[in-house]
C-alpha cells in the first residue's frame, strides 16, 4: 500500500489502496470440504494454524464469502452446486483448490463420477497441492490470495461500472 505519512499523524492514500488493505487483512472464506482435505481446512483455522491471525473467518453463506476454500474429492453432481455458491459471491472473488483431489481427481480421478479439477467448473486463483496437504501449505495459499488482493487495481472502477454500488459499500463496511 502505498502512504505517506504527515507531520500531523494524518495518513495519505488512495481509496482503492485502502480498500484493497482492508479487503486483504478481512478475507472470509466459504467453507466448503467434501473430503480429507476439510479435516486439515479444520485443523488450519484452529489454534495451531489460526487463520484468524490473517483476518481470516470462516463464512456459512455465500453472500458473504470472498474466497471459496474447495477442499477434497469434487463428484460431477458437487460441481453444479459449487457453480451456484460461486455465482452467489459477491465481486471480486477468490477460489483457493485444496489437496490433489480437487486439483484434477487425484487418487480418485479413473472414477466415472470425479470431476478432474475444480477448474473445469470455476476458474482458480491459487492451487495448493498435497494430499492432504499440510496447514502451512494452506497458509501459504492464503498469503498469496491476501498478495493478489493487495495488488488488484482497477476493481473499483468495474464495480461502479457495472452498477454494483451495494456490493462495494458492504465491502468496506468491514
Amino acid at each position: 500500500m502505498s502512504t505517506s505519512m504527515a507531520n500531523d499523524g494524518i495518513l495519505l492514500t488512495k481509496v482503492e489502496d485502502l480498500l484493497n488493505w482492508a479487503r486483504k487483512n478481512s478475507t472470509w472464506y466459504l467453507l466448503f470440504g467434501t473430503a480429507c482435505c476439510a479435516i486439515e481446512l479444520m485443523q488450519t483455522g484452529g489454534p495451531r494454524g489460526d487463520l484468524e491471525r490473517f483476518g481470516s473467518a470462516p463464512r456459512a453463506t455465500p453472500r458473504q464469502a470472498d474466497l471459496i476454500i474447495v477442499a477434497g474429492t469434487v463428484t460431477y453432481k458437487m460441481a453444479s452446486r459449487i457453480r451456484l455458491l460461486y455465482d452467489q459471491m459477491p465481486e471480486p472473488k477468490y477460489v483457493l483448490s485444496m489437496g490433489s483431489c480437487s486439483n484434477c481427481g487425484g487418487l480418485f480421478q479413473l472414477g466415472y463420477s470425479v470431476l478432474k479439477g475444480i477448474d473445469q467448473v470455476i476458474p482458480v486463483d491459487v492451487y495448493v497441492p498435497g494430499c492432504p496437504p499440510r496447514p502451512e501449505a494452506l497458509i501459504e495459499g492464503l498469503m498469496m490470495i491476501q498478495k493478489k488482493m493487495d495488488s488488484e487495481r482497477g476493481w473499483l472502477s468495474r464495480l461502479w461500472k457495472t452498477g454494483r454500488k451495494n456490493v462495494v459499500a458492504a465491502s468496506a463496511a468491514r
